[in-house]
């Protein structure tokens, strides 16, 4: 799979989640009043929560199953949300009425995630299988198991990537127990296709899906719990892409005709905080940017990929960078292709090296050392060249192109499919060298109009958005070769630059899906939103 092919966010590893189900209660609703949200409708749950500390709290709260979203659904088993909000930690009651909402996607691939079936918090799943369900499928919850007991801590190298979605369902069991409300949205995926064979996920389904869903909690302020101004949205790999996406672009009038289609409710899609984990976005440059970046590195084959094209992508994404007119964090000054591998070792790779060992016992440091002799440390710092970083990473893990392939097999290619047309080129160069004779060499009329739907940076550099989202985390692997370093770097930037809060690191020695500091975003969110729990005995 072309892209970041783990699923958006990674899953507490190795642990049953089932839910204590009681004082269940339900209602009704009429076509009418589709989109109202009904506070009596939940399903009282307990779950034990243990913290990154280690530490287990006891939580109750009330559940609501899966509620479609939008008046005029595609798919409802898609474009449908489950609330979580506490009402009891450790004993205390909790007050949630005014507490930041986590808004956690759990899409991967750019596929299709739902939440239909989800009896608990942390129930969302991408659809990685790719099989579609019927139109209009109607959305439904299967009945909470005995018990309930999950871990959130982070797990160590790469333990929170899995196949099928949720860095965040770490987050989202840390915000439930820090008393945060959670809201997790399903969205249609490029691979859902009708009974005529059209697709009916591909670009832009995801993030009018995610807009929409936004759009119902924000309609319903009052009813749904939580305070719906201080909505924080997460995600991974395309998740992440998404979650950056719905941050830059809030109240944007270009999606505008895509959520009449669906019947989204008349309210904004502006977002207060945005959290993306290794976003797999900014898809038209993204070819050049892997390529300025692996080039030189070799496939796990052991074999260099083409270097006549992989130079031509490099040529163009300097020309790209060089049209940003970016400044680098840090007061680093003006960001090129020819100084951008310093700015990389500086601002980031150094720092996360540094972290990393200094948070190592003297003996354990000193291992890790002598098996890495290319990292210099002194003075509590550790200090390296880019090159000898490239070699320390090792195999890169997509061949050139690496996201709009000759050969039309990225996911990225089906995600700008149409019609019933699985997978079309989406730049200029893919389009000039397809390989399979399927296309015309020209890049569709209606794609770049598509691109602009689908990358932050076109409501951050080309349209500033003064409806984005003005604090952001954003968090990657250092051996992350799911995409480029300098996506996330130049995301960073651009939004430093418009004087944005930014809060960016890197992951030293982790890979695409890592979420080592979960803890530390949950409290970030309590910083941003101004929040104080509530809680009585």
């Amino acid at each position: 799979m072309g892209i970041g092919a783990t699923a958006g966010v990674a899953a507490v590893g190795g642990i049953a989640l089932s839910a204590n189900a009681s004082d269940s209660k339900t209602s009704s609703s009429s076509s009418s009043d589709a989109l109202v949200f009904d506070p009596d409708a939940y399903t009282k749950l307990t779950k034990t929560i243990t913290d990154t500390e280690g530490t287990e709290h006891k939580v109750v709260y009330h559940f609501w199953k899966a509620i479609t979203y939008v008046a005029k659904p595609v798919d409802a088993t898609y474009q449908s949300l489950i609330v979580s909000s506490p009402v009891e930690i450790d004993g205390k009651a909790v007050d949630a009425s005014n507490a930041p909402i986590l808004f956690a996607n759990s899409v991967g691939g750019y596929l299709p995630a739902s939440v239909a079936t989800a009896t608990e918090v942390g129930g969302g799943g991408s659809a990685m299988g790719g099989g579609a369900a019927p139109s209009g499928a109607p959305t439904g919850s299967a009945a909470p198991s005995a018990s309930a007991s999950a871990s959130a801590a982070a797990p160590g190298a790469n333990g929170n990537t899995n196949a099928t979605g949720g860095a965040t369902s770490s987050n989202q069991l840390l915000a439930l127990a820090a008393g945060y409300v959670v809201i997790e949205p399903g969205a249609r995926g490029r691979t859902l296709k009708d009974s005529s064979g059209e697709y009916y996920g591909t670009a832009p389904a995801a993030i009018v899906d995610l807009k929409a869903a936004v759009r119902y909690v924000k309609s319903n302020k009052g009813r749904i719990p939580g305070n719906v101004e201080r909505i924080v949205s997460a995600g991974t790999s395309a998740g992440g892409a998404l979650s950056s996406l719905l941050g830059a672009s809030g109240d944007s009038p270009i999606y505008d005709k895509y959520l009449k289609e669906i019947g989204a409710a008349d309210a904004s899609d502006a977002i207060f905080a945005t959290g993306a984990w290794c976003p797999i976005t900014d898809l038209e440059h993204a070819d050049g940017a892997y390529e300025w970046n692996w080039g030189g590195n070799d496939l796990s084959t052991g074999k260099l990929v083409d270097q006549t094209v992989s130079k031509a992508l490099q040529a163009q994404f300097a020309e790209y960078q060089a049209g940003l007119k970016l400044r680098g964090l840090g007061g680093f000054g003006p960001l090129s292709a020819r100084n951008l591998d310093e700015y990389m070792v500086e601002q980031y790779l150094e720092p996360s090296a540094t972290t990393y060992l200094a948070a190592l016992s003297d003996s354990a440091r000193e291992t890790y050392l002598k098996a890495n002799t290319f990292i210099t440390w002194s003075g509590g710092k550790a200090t390296f060249t880019w090159a000898d970083f490239l070699t320390h990473v090792g195999a890169r893990k997509k061949d050139t192109p690496a996201f709009d392939a000759f050969d039309l097999s990225a996911g990225e290619n089906n995600e700008f499919g149409a019609g019933t047309t699985l997978a079309r080129h989406f730049t200029a160069y893919g389009a000039k060298n397809d390989s399979t004779g399927l296309s015309s060499k020209r890049v569709a009329s209606d794609i770049p109009a598509k691109l602009d739907l689908m990358n932050p940076m076109h409501h951050l550099v080309e349209k500033v958005n003064p409806n984005r989202s003005k604090h952001w985390w954003i968090r990657l692997g250092t051996k992350d070769s799911d995409t480029s370093l300098t996506v996330a770097a130049n995301l960073a930037a651009r939004l430093d630059n418009l004087g944005d809060d930014v809060n960016h690191i890197y992951y030293w020695d982790e890979g695409h899906g890592a979420n080592t500091d979960p803890g530390d975003f949950i409290t970030w969110i309590a910083q941003v939103t101004g929040h104080k729990a509530k809680r009585t005995k």
